[in-house]
């Protein structure tokens, strides 16, 4: 890491690219996080379990998983000590700057990577100059190490800028499973926030561009479900079987039909299945992996109830039982049009901003929500702002690239907009 993260800005960005870590398994993306922050000096540091109860996570991978990835970045030089802090899978770090009487501001950055293999091709700027993923079955693929690389240079000018205030910035584990936004959005650095900013880079909005804030995010749940049936022998007795991978095919087929809503937009999808051993086996278990959205957290909460519901159907009808668990979900949460039109006005005196975009439909979800939802209901403004870049191809693709122009632009917006709120407010 170089000694001034605003000064070397790609350089920051590459070595978080180099080594991507999934949800909950962080270690030494964290570890670096970590050493920036102690060399940029924070009044503050706190790292997993004293950032966030863990209890309060979701979608915590198996033991076996967390553990791999411990010793992976135990063999890379991590801290032995940070690692230790961080054993079970309690990732991520929340930096604060105390800079006197003033509003507390919280920013909120991603840290998790991919389960996506990065592409080696020729023309993938990371492939052909050097910074391409090193773990061979993760990536940065939605841009989460530009995050980090705003969170941490944002701090950094705004520790030597003339902010009075409290400055809070969340580097969130597993958004992408939304996961990490809630443990965060109920711990005590998330307290009496006035205003707070997410941020996120791209999303089909190029360089030079940026949304001061989004709307209508989607509501969203993970579902995970077993299917419990009865083996026997498909040939010679099939009619002893309860037949688990029947029943997962009506429960897909009846996922679909769930009824739309006239409150407004649904979606459920089931993203993946498996059932059975053999072809002579009637299958005893089957299992899948879906999801439900909404256009309000309570049009989720219908589609959610429906999906498990269906399932929980399907299986009985074919003599099986079915077990459905909520492993994450997140609620919707719009941007503060006071908020919006602060960041709005910063961003029009960023060099190299040519169009300011005031608010923008978000059309995915985020588990930045929980911690929008929580300043909200206390009274507080939140926004979650789209700093755009040029990518070659669409996030979540194994060519995913951003347009490394983009990170000072994404500094100076977040580094004014915190300034412009601690000095004229919203």
């Amino acid at each position: 890491m170089p000694e001034t993260v605003r000064d070397e800005l790609a350089e920051t960005r590459r070595e978080f690219h180099r080594y991507p870590e999934p949800a909950w398994r962080e270690f030494y993306t964290t570890h670096l996080l970590v050493e920036a922050l102690e060399r940029i000096g924070v009044d503050e540091l706190a790292v997993g379990p004293d950032a966030y109860d863990p209890d309060d996570r979701m979608a915590v991978p198996d033991d076996d998983s967390v553990e791999r990835w411990f010793e992976r970045a135990r063999d890379r030089g991590a801290d032995p000590e940070l690692l230790d802090a961080m054993a079970g899978g309690n990732t991520g770090a929340i930096a604060v700057l105390d800079r006197g009487e003033g509003p507390t501001v919280g920013l909120r950055v991603d840290i998790d990577g991919l389960f996506i293999e990065e592409s080696s091709a020729d023309d993938h700027a990371p492939a052909a100059e050097g910074f391409r993923s090193e773990t061979g079955e993760t990536m940065h693929a939605c841009g989460h190490d530009a995050h980090m690389t705003w969170g941490l240079a944002t701090l950094e000018a705004i520790k030597d800028s003339d902010f009075a205030g409290r400055l809070v910035v969340f580097f969130q584990p597993a958004e992408e499973t939304s996961g990490g936004g809630y443990p965060m959005a109920r711990s005590r650095f998330a307290e009496g926030l006035d205003y707070f900013l997410a941020v996120h880079v791209g999303l089909d909005h190029p360089t030079g561009e940026v949304v001061a804030g989004i709307e209508r995010p989607l509501a969203m749940c993970h579902v995970d479900a077993t299917i419990r049936g009865t083996s026997a022998h498909a040939g010679k007795a099939p009619q002893d079987g309860d037949n688990a991978m029947q029943a997962l095919g009506t429960a897909i087929q009846n996922a679909y039909a769930i009824p739309r809503h006239e409150d407004g937009m649904t979606r459920v999808n089931v993203g993946k299945a498996s059932s059975g051993t053999a072809s002579n086996v009637i299958a005893e278990r089957a299992d899948l992996v879906a999801e439900a959205r909404g256009e309000t957290t309570e049009l989720m909460e219908y589609a959610k109830g429906r999906l498990t519901e269906t399932v929980e159907t399907a299986a009985e009808m074919h003599g099986c039982e079915a077990t459905v668990e909520v492993v994450s979900e997140s609620p919707r949460a719009d941007s503060d049009p006071e908020l919006v039109d602060v960041v709005a006005d910063a961003a029009r005196g960023v060099e190299g901003v040519d169009t300011v975009v005031p608010t923008a439909d978000f059309g995915a979800s985020e588990d930045a929500t929980f911690l929008m939802e929580r300043v909200q209901e206390a009274g507080g403004l939140a926004s979650y702002l789209i700093v755009g870049t040029d990518h070659p191809t669409s996030h979540h693709t194994e060519t995913f690239d951003v347009d490394e122009r983009s990170l000072a632009t994404g500094v100076e917006v977040l580094t004014e907009s915190i300034r412009s709120v601690a000095t004229d407010g919203a």
